[in-house]
């Protein structure tokens, strides 16, 4: 969904079943993941498509 950076690496993700976005940072040989919250706490969820595969 989206892209930052070459080295140290910031990308959205967005689970094609749940539709939950994750935010994933990368940097050398590490790496991480977590769910973007709004500000209630809740994730963050982008309507999917009906016919996505």
């Amino acid at each position: 969904m989206y892209t930052q950076g070459k080295l140290s690496i910031m990308e959205i993700w967005v689970d094609k079943e749940t539709g939950v976005q994750y935010l994933y940072h990368s940097a050398g040989y590490s790496g991480g993941m977590t769910p973007l919250l709004n500000a209630e706490g809740k994730p963050i969820i982008t309507p999917l498509p009906e016919n996505m595969e």
